[in-house]
């Protein structure tokens, strides 16, 4: 738990907010790109196609230029990106076609979905930050939604915890825990609202009560992505996806839920925007 407690505050002070205090710069895609990059090898190898050059090397390079895509590129230039997913698909199921037996079709598949979640989570986050209106200030929600969530379920689950969530996928957590983060993620969502409002609107409100909505969602998925990864884990037999951060394991057990929590606030933002909300 030491060990634990200590990586933690050393990554989020050495870090995690010096890059957030440069996320307008060069920095954040950097950033993006390279926790993106590991997470691809950690989906490789949890499926043990790191090895296969011929599957690796496009998802990296993918991996790698999409946030300096998104930073950089026009608007209207990135709608080309699920054409080229798609094609990078097709070439995935031709490695596997043509590989005699050494890229299983299974493992191909299961990895490009993973890696394909990964890649939105992450690309979610650039794009909060970059496209819309307010999104200097709202993209910090993908960190606070998923960490909050996760810290109030563990200390509410240790207080009160009677009744197991999903044993079979993860055995600590509860059902009372589960509703712990569920409200103080919701009560977080609010509080920021409140403060976005009151500091840095600059002429947009954030409506309260759509704000408690989505904390109330952001919630819910960040605990599904955690208890997914967990099943994906025990599925191939692994306990950590990598062992980067001593005491958290690798990108992928440290951003589980992170990376869902991005996904549905991008949705959620582009969704308010749409609607003048």
């Amino acid at each position: 738990m030491l060990k634990r407690i200590l990586t933690g505050v050393i990554a989020f002070c050495f870090v995690l907010v010096p890059v957030l205090f440069f996320a307008d710069t060069v920095v954040l895609p950097i950033a993006i790109a390279l926790v993106g990059i590991l997470a691809a090898y950690e989906v490789l190898h949890c499926v043990g196609l790191h090895r296969n050059l011929w599957v690796s090397i496009p998802l990296y390079l993918v991996s790698a230029a999409l946030p300096f895509g998104l930073r950089f590129i026009p608007i209207p230039s990135i709608v080309i990106l699920p054409l080229a997913l798609c094609v990078l698909l097709l070439y995935l199921l031709a490695v596997a076609v043509f590989s005699h037996g050494k890229a299983d079709i299974r493992d191909v598949s299961t990895s490009f979905m993973l890696w394909l979640y990964t890649l939105i989570g992450f690309a979610g986050i650039m794009m909060i930050h970059d496209a819309i209106p307010g999104g200097k200030y709202l993209y910090l929600l993908a960190f606070i939604g998923a960490w909050v969530t996760d810290t109030f379920a563990y200390f509410t689950g240790m207080l009160l915890g009677r009744h197991k969530l999903i044993p079979d996928v993860s055995p600590k957590k509860t059902v009372e825990g589960a509703v712990g983060g569920v409200v103080f993620c919701t009560l977080a969502f609010v509080g920021y609202a409140f403060l976005y409002n009151h500091f840095w609107a600059n002429g947009r409100v954030l409506s309260i009560v759509a704000m408690a909505v989505v904390g109330f969602l952001v919630s819910v998925v960040s605990q599904v992505g955690d208890l997914s990864l967990s099943l994906l884990k025990r599925k191939y037999g692994i306990k950590d996806f990598g062992k980067i951060f001593p005491g958290h394991g690798g990108v992928l057990d440290r951003f589980d839920s992170v990376l869902a929590v991005s996904i549905i606030l991008t949705v959620s933002f582009l969704v308010f925007t749409a609607l003048g909300i």
